[in-house]
């Protein structure tokens, strides 16, 4: 049987859901293992997500109401131990350095485009992979 990696996604949109999914596909390149999703449209869903554990990379709306994305990046890698990587969701490009405010290990603007999103996605699976090997 084939290794899957766990992404968490969360927004509080289920049409930002469905295109973080669409622009997975099955996998978001051919070295990294196929994709199961963990959807969220609230952000005590998402702790009690990463309270169980098993979570790879994490996926957060940076425009997601009533918490965004950064506020929620932030929490997490403050709270929860071994925090996954995060790939953020923003606005426009100059939200970027909030990105960095916020501690996540990527960011890609939205809406989201396939390859990038792909690119972006696929890199944060390797490193987590690099990490527990």
């Amino acid at each position: 049987m084939q290794p899957t990696a766990t992404v968490l996604v969360y927004s509080d949109d289920s049409n930002t859901r469905e295109q973080v999914r669409l622009a997975t596909g099955r996998r978001p390149a051919l070295d990294v293992p196929v994709v199961e999703f963990v959807e969220c449209a609230t952000p005590a869903a998402v702790l009690k997500e990463l309270d169980k554990g098993g979570i790879d990379v994490c996926v957060l709306d940076g425009e997601a109401v009533p918490m965004g994305g950064m506020g929620l990046c932030r929490q997490i890698k403050d709270e929860v131990f071994h925090c996954p990587p995060v790939l953020l969701l923003i606005g426009r490009p100059q939200d970027a350095w909030l990105a960095t405010w916020s501690r996540a290990e990527g960011a890609v603007t939205h809406p989201v485009d396939p390859v990038e999103f792909a690119s972006a996605l696929a890199s944060l699976l390797r490193s987590r992979k690099a990490l527990s090997a």
